[in-house]
């Protein structure tokens, strides 16, 4: 039949191609997408050889061989007469590498360290995936200290835990525990924020380093500079070869100007006096050099709990004790200081010519002061005692507070001037020229700056108006005046030396392992005292008054004459009398008169300075210069 001319014919496809012709056009296809793909692979291993040659190389070549830090043995600490205080012992701790660790043996791995150690597996697992972002070279310590089965455990079965090893590690042992813990400190393994800080220093993540003492303050002379060797490890991590080694630069050792046989006599004296005490504290001083012959605060502690294994339940105890033995309370603890400030109040006087020698006031037992602000009102300013007319060094020798009171603030009657004194932006001046309020800059950590008030603090910081109540307070070591024991003797030394404000330090030398001094730890006087030879010579010759017939008498030497001072400082609940239900108990002193050497202060939380301070004191001064006197021959 004959279709319409205006119909369209129309066939399909496979009736357009032929079979041949349609699987031709398939395969030309094919090899079109093969040589694109082929093309491509071409390219990127043209890329890798040509263009990241190196990079891809020095890839390859780092997983080959591994750069391996080798660390001195840490330095060792002495006193100063050589007694070694510390030791490194050797620990072996459970480690994994994990860049060894394949993916597909990660479970097994962290299933056979669980089982060997003890370690929860989860707690395993996640300190990996932490160190494979952050180090994945360094051994990670997944537990310390293991006994020797549990280390044999391990090493019998390192061939089927790859990247586990047996770390060799080094411990503090410190012979004396408590006894200059301090001074010393501890060492304990380095935590995230000290990694990040010191990475590029060459830290590694499970290094050790100084926590707190001369372990921290003496890090970089303690540590020495770690050397590393080059091997070429398998596909497990294991050392086949070493290739390059540079061995490390020996640590220093340090030599302390602590003296440990005084420390623990001090420490003897001490602790027989606390009584009710919670906390306590003594501070021997070199009034030449700035040198610390000894520190000690109580309670104190065993440094040996923090080195590992820390036991938990002591550490836990340590932190919980409500008398902070962890906290050094003659650098890092704040008390007024009561009338040993009187040394600072009649220094600036004498200075200032608010007073002389000769000049005299009278103690009845208190002054009655009118309220600047309220009319009408009065306050009772308290003496110790009936004390009478006293002349400057009666009345420094006796500490009265009357004396003290008018050379601090003045007196007034009536609004007539009967007295200048020297106010409190002036005695402020010169507590600072003495050091107070700001850190000594002794070579530990932790150190308070204490507190000299004057009128713009208190309106800063309290809220409220000066007033001349306030500047009496201040003038004999009350209020808000706050130093720490060592600043205290920091403070008798330059009265004791002609002036010259010394850093205190507890280092004196870094000493090879044949004790040779590499370097001597210099004497550094900080400032000259803005008070006269002449005014200095005075205050010691009152401070030894005081220790032949005043309250400081109870400290003074059987072995040498002393120059001393007491304090008694107030605190708790007011009473109705206007007493306080508590006091701190401080003693300073320094010897021999004539030629001074040494500076003691002793503080007692809880006590009366004369009578609780001052016998451990004279301790001190004894057994000092006995054990000076039977050495040179001279014992009186």
């Amino acid at each position: 039949m004959r279709l319409p001319d205006n119909r369209r014919r129309w066939r399909s496809r496979s009736q357009e191609l032929r079979p041949g012709e349609l699987f031709q056009r398939r395969f030309l296809l094919l090899k079109a997408l093969i040589v694109l793909l082929f093309g491509m692979l071409v390219l990127q291993l043209a890329r890798m050889q040509i263009v990241d040659h190196d990079s891809y190389n020095a890839q390859a070549e780092s997983n080959r061989f591994r750069t391996i830090p080798v660390l001195p043995a840490r330095g060792l600490i002495y006193d100063r007469n050589g007694e070694q205080l510390v030791s490194n012992r050797p620990v072996f701790s459970a480690a994994v590498v994990p860049a060894d660790v394949p993916h597909d043996q990660l479970l097994p791995v962290v299933a056979g360290l669980a089982e060997i150690t003890g370690v929860a597996p989860n707690e395993i697992a996640s300190a990996i995936d932490n160190a494979q972002k952050k180090d994945p070279f360094t051994p990670l310590v997944v537990k310390p200290n293991i006994d020797d089965q549990t280390a044999f455990q391990l090493r019998e079965r390192q061939s089927g835990l790859p990247g586990v090893q047996v770390l060799v590690e080094s411990a503090r042992q410190y012979a004396d525990g408590a006894l200059v813990s301090d001074v010393l400190g501890f060492v304990g393994r380095i935590d995230e924020e000290e990694y990040a800080d010191l990475r590029d220093d060459g830290y590694q993540l499970n290094d050790r380093l100084g926590k707190t003492g001369v372990e921290y303050s003496y890090e970089s002379v303690l540590r020495g500079t770690a050397g590393y060797r080059i091997a070429e490890v398998d596909a497990t991590g294991k050392e086949v070869r070493a290739v390059q080694s540079v061995d490390p630069r020996p640590a220093g050792n340090l030599l302390l100007s602590v003296d440990a046989d005084l420390q623990r006599h001090v420490t003897e004296y001490l602790q027989a006096a606390m009584s009710n005490s919670q906390n306590a504290s003594a501070v021997v001083l070199d009034v030449r050099t700035g040198e610390v012959l000894s520190l000690v605060s109580l309670p104190f502690y065993d440094n040996n709990i923090l080195t590992e294994p820390i036991d938990d339940a002591k550490l836990a105890a340590l932190f919980q004790d409500p008398a902070k033995p962890m906290v050094n309370h003659a650098i890092s603890e704040v008390n007024p200081p009561g009338s040993t400030f009187k040394m600072v109040t009649g220094s600036a006087a004498l200075q200032e010519g608010v007073a002389t020698t000769s000049t005299t006031i009278t103690s009845n037992g208190s002054i009655s002061v009118q309220d600047e602000y309220t009319p009408g009102r009065v306050w009772v300013m308290r003496d110790w005692a009936v004390l009478g007319t006293m002349d400057f060094y009666h009345g420094l020798a006796m500490s009265s507070d009357v004396y003290f009171y008018y050379l601090s603030g003045g007196y007034y009657q009536n609004g007539k001037t009967l007295f200048d004194g020297l106010g409190a932006d002036r005695l402020a001046r010169y507590a600072r020229d003495y050091g107070l309020g700001a850190p000594s800059g002794i070579d530990l950590p932790g150190e308070a700056a204490g507190n000299v008030p004057d009128p713009s603090w208190k309106e800063e910081n309290v809220g409220e108006v000066w007033t001349l109540g306030d500047t009496y307070n201040f003038g004999i070591g009350q209020g808000y005046l706050t130093v720490t024991p060592l600043q205290l003797a920091r403070v008798t030394a330059a009265i004791a030396n002609g002036g010259d404000l010394l850093t205190p330090r507890v280092a004196k030398a870094i000493v090879d392992d044949q004790g040779n001094i590499l370097q001597a730890v210099q004497t550094k006087v900080a400032r000259k005292l803005s008070i006269s030879a002449g005014n200095l010579t005075i205050m010691r010759e009152a401070m030894r008054q005081a220790a032949v017939y005043g309250p400081a008498r109870t400290g003074a030497s059987s072995q040498v004459t002393i120059g001393a001072k007491t304090g008694t400082a107030e605190f708790g609940q007011q009473l109705a009398n206007g007493s306080y239900a508590y006091s701190h108990a401080w003693y300073t002193g320094f010897a021999p008169y004539d030629n001074p050497q040494i500076a003691v202060v002793v503080f007692l939380e809880k006590g009366i300075g004369a009578t609780n301070a001052g016998p451990v004191a004279k301790q001190i001064f004894d057994y000092y210069f006995q054990r000076q006197h039977l050495a040179e021959g001279t014992a009186p």
